[in-house]
């Protein structure tokens, strides 16, 4: 270290114009720099000490010393976007339909040892005995994760091409999908 602050500050010095070729203030100018580099007045010692520790005792210094560290930006400093709520959504709706699916998979499988009446037969009955607005809000409830998690598939697919990748484009396609999630379920739930 100590010869490159020579080397940095002594190219410092040689960098500013110098009136004769090799006069004895030029001279004076490269001098100074090494015996300021050199002279121990200047110099900085870092006195670290050092101690034998146990395992588990260096790492409890370790777990102190990540309490201290800064931690990431937390997602409240940032402006929402679009974008986010999209893609949470997405994977929140494909846990819930895939879930869903393996819920009610295993409950037909298990419904004749525990005499559950989950069958086609049983189902249509009871659905057809709700009332009109429960019965299009309970098909609302269920098309909107159906529709929504399609139509960003396909929004996704779109962008594995390639095109509609620009920030204005995600916003538009993001929107665009939000409109045709509530437009398609709302006609699959009451028409």
């Amino acid at each position: 270290m100590l010869v490159q602050r020579l080397a940095q500050h002594s190219l410092r010095q040689l960098a500013v114009p110098q009136s004769g070729a090799f006069s004895r203030i030029a001279s004076n100018r490269m001098i100074a720099p090494a015996s300021i580099a050199v002279s121990s007045h200047r110099t900085q010692f870092r006195h670290a000490a050092t101690a034998n520790l146990k395992q588990d005792d260096a790492y409890q210094i370790l777990v102190k010393q990540r309490l201290n560290r800064p931690v990431s930006p937390h997602l409240a400093i940032y402006k929402p976007q679009i974008t986010w709520y999209l893609s949470g959504l997405n994977r929140l709706t494909g846990s819930v339909l895939s879930g869903g699916f393996y819920i009610f998979g295993a409950a037909y499988l298990a419904a004749p040892l525990f005499g559950w009446h989950i069958e086609s037969a049983a189902m249509a009955s009871w659905f057809g005995s709700l009332p009109m607005l429960v019965k299009g809000s309970l098909k609302f409830m269920l098309a909107v994760p159906f529709t929504f998690h399609s139509f960003n598939g396909i929004r996704h697919l779109i962008w594995d091409t390639g095109r509609e990748m620009s920030n204005k484009a995600v916003q538009r396609s993001g929107w665009f999908v939000v409109g045709l999630t509530f437009v398609s379920s709302g006609l699959l739930a009451y028409l």
